[in-house]
Parts: structure tokens; C-alpha cells; sequence
């Protein structure tokens, strides 16, 4: 049986859709192949890339992709799967062909103020609550088969 693909997209897919992409890869692989990119890709989040590492993921070596670049390649997804503002969510394209479009909010880590060990400690809170939504969303798809 072949993996369902998921497309993660948010702004600069510099934190949230690459902690996402990591999850469903990590806690999913078996059934999903996700991939990431942003609306105005940007450079990888290192207090994403600590937070991600506490975790015991590694994602030091992942690149910012561009969503516009998957629509030219007539990428096709079972789940489009935004995880920014409302606002930016719109600014998402259609991928023609694809199925499901899901929005999950969440804050962005690159938008936290104070200290670098409070900005840490927000982004863990942040990868805890993408972690919870993953894993959700594999319980609810194990249930719908």
C-alpha cells in the first residue's frame, strides 16, 4: 500500500511545518510521507532545530522549501495541512488534484519576544502542542479506515 503524502505549509517554513513534517514522519512513516515548505521561505529556526533535538529529532539539516515550487512540479497531496495565522492561511495556494485541506493554528515561534531561554521554553510548549495535533490526526485517520 502506497504512503499518503502530506504537504505542511506556513509562512517561512522556518518552525512550525517543519516540526510538523517531522512528526508525521517520525510518529506516522509507516503510513504518511510529509513533506514542508513556506509561503516566503525563509532560514530554519535555531531554537526550533534546539527544541526539535530535545525531542530526539534532528532536523539541523533541513532546508526552507517554497510551496509555489511544489505547485510548478503539479505536486499532488492527500492533505494540505496549513499550520500559521488564518491570515496566512489564505495566502495558501490550491493544489489542483490534491484531497484534503486542513488548517491547524498555531503561534510562530520566530514572533516570540524575551530572553532566549523564554523563547525556548515557548517553542517547546509550541512543539508540544504540534506533537498532540499529529498525533491526533493519526488516531482520528486510524479510526475513519
Amino acid at each position: 500500500m502506497s504512503k499518503q503524502k502530506v504537504l505542511f505549509v506556513c509562512i517561512h517554513n522556518s518552525a512550525r511545518s517543519q516540526m510538523a513534517e517531522a512528526y508525521l514522519n517520525a510518529l506516522g512513516g509507516d503510513r504518511y510521507e510529509a513533506e514542508s515548505a513556506g509561503i516566503e521561505p525563509g532560514v530554519l529556526n535555531p531554537i526550533v532545530v534546539e527544541a526539535m533535538k530535545d525531542d530526539g529529532i534532528d532536523i539541523s539539516g533541513n532546508a526552507t522549501k517554497d510551496v509555489f515550487e511544489f505547485l510548478r512540479q503539479g505536486r499532488v497531496y492527500s492533505y494540505v495541512i496549513t499550520v500559521c495565522d488564518e491570515t496566512a492561511a489564505e495566502r495558501c495556494p490550491v493544489f489542483p488534484g490534491s484531497g484534503t485541506r486542513l488548517h491547524w493554528g498555531f503561534p510562530d515561534p520566530g514572533s516570540l519576544t524575551g530572553t532566549r531561554d523564554e523563547k525556548l521554553e515557548k517553542t517547546r510548549q509550541i512543539r508540544d502542542n504540534i506533537k498532540r495535533q499529529v498525533e491526533a490526526f493519526l488516531r482520528n485517520e486510524q479510526l475513519a479506515r
